[in-house]
């Protein structure tokens, strides 16, 4: 709790510094009229635009990344908003000076408009709180909304254009609507910044700084916007550029937002996979401990039952340091070789099964390869001994070219095509190999053996 509130801390005097800083550039702006810098560079204002509109739809897109995975009303909220603004500044702003073409009046105010409606729905997502149920259906209903609004906002303005007042880029008046429709979407990047500021202190959730930061620079674009005449086509100005960056940090804020959801998840993933492991392997040894202790309390011989019991103690020791091994981040092959030796030994005690076990020290295994390569062994050993019959066994892991292979030949029963393609055993064997990007291979035939391999890039 107080590494969050120090965070919010942090942020909050970043916020008013911001503030401050931007304050006092607008405050010399609105009192000077020559830091009121517009330059009729129609071509810069084309690529501006552009480099705006891709930001927006990456934004966009991000957004609609997450809300795919976590459902969260934010995120759709967010990539319906950023979505409008890029179709918008594409459609209204880019595609109708592509051949040098001045905007007309209902192009003009079709894009202010839409930035406006864009504007407000960031500033909703901001209070959102909820979760969606239906997360198809609600993908289905974003990707009908934005079109739907875009075609609105063109007929609307197409139909009232000549109610509405010109704006005229060699006029130095500004229209009072255009004032009041900037001035709207400012408000709306002010409740945004309030809104991710209270998310951001509630819950130390680093999107909603990244948000509210880039939400900060929209208000100032927007307030340069409002004290500046030129504002739609040909001129560029220091809103502009504000703009520009804002788009920029909220694509930053979105990226680190899905790297930190793609990194949670993986944490939650390996450990669910470590979990298995525990369960898989180290409580079959624990159960064998405590079968031969309760061997040993009935009345068993002392002198068979103790080594046993020694032995599936320390297999079940080292299946705990294996576990351990999956969370590590060290290659090698030091304590992959350890318990798999001690494995081999622990299958082979009772002399029913002989195993040749051969490893290649120039093999390096990943830890989720150590994991699954060990199961795969240990799976294709145990269906050797118990439903095969082998009475002898080879295990390789060493190198062929550019490739690590890993093979295990007994001389069993063997398959015939039906088990082959049946056995839960196989299945599990080939979805481990598959799960660290391996290949599956297996040969068998009734009274000749099974020979299987997974073979590995190096």
């Amino acid at each position: 709790m107080r590494k969050e509130e120090n965070a919010y801390q942090s942020w909050l005097w970043g916020e008013v510094l911001l503030f401050g800083l931007l304050g006092a550039l607008l405050a010399l702006f609105v009192t000077y009229q020559d830091l009121r810098p517009s330059f009729d560079l129609p071509q810069v204002r084309l690529v501006l635009n552009t480099m705006v509109a891709l930001a927006a739809v990456l934004v966009a897109v991000l957004a609609g990344v997450r809300f795919s995975v976590e459902g969260r009303r934010l995120d759709w909220l967010l990539c319906a908003g950023f979505s409008l603004a890029a179709g918008s500044t594409f459609f209204f702003g880019i595609a109708p000076m592509l051949g040098n073409a001045p905007l007309h009046r209902r192009e003009q105010w079709a894009l202010i408009w839409g930035r406006v409606l864009a504007g407000v729905l960031i500033a909703v997502a901001a209070f959102a709180r909820k979760r969606t149920v239906d997360r198809r259906r609600e993908i289905v209903e974003l990707f009908l909304f934005v079109p739907a609004m875009l075609v609105l906002l063109w007929m609307f303005a197409d139909s009232f254009s000549h109610a509405l007042p010109a704006l005229d880029d060699g006029d130095r008046g500004q229209p009072g609507l255009l004032t009041a429709a900037l001035a709207a979407r400012a408000l709306a990047s002010l409740l945004a910044v309030v809104g991710f500021g209270l998310r951001f202190r509630a819950r130390g959730n680093d999107l909603d700084r990244w948000l509210a930061l880039g939400a900060t620079l929209l208000l100032f674009a927007d307030l340069y916007y409002v004290l500046t005449p030129h504002t739609l086509s040909r001129f560029v100005s220091t809103g502009d550029f504000l703009r520009l960056l804002a788009y920029a940090v909220l694509l930053v804020g979105v990226w680190r937002a899905i790297r930190f959801a793609e990194f949670g998840r993986a944490v939650a993933e390996e450990r669910a996979r470590v979990a298995r492991e525990i369960h898989d392997g180290l409580a079959q040894y624990l159960f064998a401990v405590s079968t031969h202790a309760t061997m040993l309390e009935n009345g068993a011989d002392p002198e068979t039952t103790l080594p046993q019991l020694k032995e599936a103690a320390a297999a079940a020791q080292q299946e705990a340091r294996f576990a351990i091994l999956a969370l590590s981040s060290a290659s090698g092959t030091a304590p992959f070789d350890a318990a798999l030796r001690r494995y081999v030994d622990f299958l082979t005690a009772d002399g029913e099964l002989e195993v040749d076990l051969e490893i290649d020290e120039r093999v390096r295994l990943a830890p989720d390869e150590q994991i699954e390569v060990f199961r795969i062994v240990q799976e294709g050993l145990a269906n050797a001994r118990k439903h095969a019959g082998a009475r002898h066994a080879e295990v390789r892991i060493g190198l062929r070219g550019d490739e690590r292979v890993v093979s295990i030949v007994d001389d069993g029963a063997g398959f015939d095509d039906v088990t082959v393609t049946s056995g839960q055993g196989l299945r599990n064997m080939k979805a481990r190999s598959a799960s660290i990007g391996g290949g599956f291979r297996l040969r068998s035939r009734p009274g000749r053996g099974t020979a299987l391999e997974v073979v590995l890039r190096a």
